[in-house]
């Protein structure tokens, strides 16, 4: 027992210095963060040596989402969902076909594989910069098609101001509930196969219901607490996503490349055996046994996309409404306009919606540990 309890006290005496470093450091910033966040410092004396800070509970947080002056953030945050969808179905998907085509272990593997990874070790400011040439209007990939004999495009890759998949700002609860409602009928159906009575119960049947209920009750929703405008997804971000994609499909097809060579050589000749095709063996076989892959580069992936600042500066600048995203939004906020109260509650805004992500893999990965 005395073992024990020394081997406990040297273990705590070890880790304390970096508890300690991490307690101040890490939350006690986010706490200061939090608290700046509900007060009112900005302004023409927020630089002073003595700025004054007045608490003011939520009213940041009411402008950033109801206000007028919060349109930009708005569309920013709709923009920053849009950009993290389509990094990871862009490449999540890119990442894996170039992975299962690698693992066919073709000629030169090796300089295709580090060809394929080079991307990644570029940094964003200089794959901005490329990418910014790339896609000038008056150059780049708009006249590709007249060296092929065909009329250049005139497409403003970075500059477009339509946007496609409007919506009402006003509509926001309603949405939202839709998109609950499909996502659980979506794991309802997936699910199907392996537990039919927990599909249904835990999944489908509360999918349907809320499905049901925004479309029934959804007018009853309080649509006076936002304003009335108009969000969708700027085209203009789609060069931003493309450059994006291109450096990370990279970074997954590793992480893929690596999980099909871990897959034993065994398995996969048994089931060519039993009658799988190469499309058979992956789709059956080899993509599921890698799904703690998929989850962690989903995570990666989807932290990464609240984080974009540097590509977006590099490649349309910090003042292109169409391209912007709250990150930018954020240090605009704070360090040009000097209001570092709202450009807090920006950044509590952002770590909100990346636990959204990473808690629930945190607690299921503790959960599934308990049970070992």
């Amino acid at each position: 027992m005395r073992e024990a309890s020394r081997d406990r006290l040297k273990a705590f005496l070890t880790l304390l210095p970096s508890i300690i470093l991490i307690g101040v450091f890490v939350y006690g910033f986010i706490g200061e963060t939090i608290w700046t966040s509900l007060t009112d410092w900005g302004g023409s004396g927020a630089l002073s040596l003595t700025p004054e800070k007045n608490f003011i509970g939520l009213a940041n947080y009411v402008e950033l989402f109801t206000g007028v002056l919060g349109g930009g953030f708005r569309q920013d945050l709709v923009n920053a969902v849009y950009y993290s969808v389509m990094l990871l179905v862009g490449a999540v998907g890119l990442g894996m076909f170039i992975a299962i085509l690698l693992d066919q272990k073709p000629k030169g593997e090796d300089v295709l594989r580090t060809i394929f990874l080079y991307p990644m070790s570029l940094s964003f400011i200089v794959s901005g910069t490329i990418w910014r040439w790339l896609l000038a209007p008056q150059g780049g990939l708009n006249v590709l098609p007249k060296y092929a004999g065909m009329e250049p495009l005139d497409f403003q890759w970075l500059s477009s101001t339509a946007a496609i998949l409007e919506f009402n700002w006003q509509n926001l609860f309603q949405i939202l509930l839709y998109v609950a409602a499909f996502l659980l009928i979506l794991t309802g159906l997936w699910l199907l196969k392996k537990d039919s009575g927990m599909a249904v119960k835990r999944w489908l049947v509360p999918g349907i219901a809320v499905g049901a209920g925004a479309w029934l009750f959804g007018d009853l929703l309080p649509e006076a607490l936002f304003m009335e405008e108009t969000h969708g997804f700027n085209l203009a971000t789609m060069g931003i996503i493309m450059a994006t994609v291109w450096q990370y499909s990279g970074y997954t097809m590793a992480l893929y490349l690596a999980g099909f060579n871990g897959i034993s050589q065994d398995l996969r000749d048994a089931a060519m055996l039993d009658g799988a095709s190469e499309v058979g063996y992956y789709r059956h076989v080899a993509i599921p046994m890698l799904k703690p892959i998929t989850i962690s580069a989903v995570i990666i992936l989807s932290h990464i996309s609240l984080k974009m600042f540097d590509l977006i500066f590099a490649m349309t600048g910090p003042d292109n409404a169409e391209t912007g995203h709250p990150a930018l939004n954020m240090y605009l906020t704070t360090f040009r306009a000097n209001n570092f109260a709202q450009g807090a509650a920006i950044a509590i805004v952002l770590f909100l919606v990346a636990a959204m992500f990473i808690v629930p893999y945190l607690v299921s990965q503790y959960r599934q540990r308990g049970r070992r």
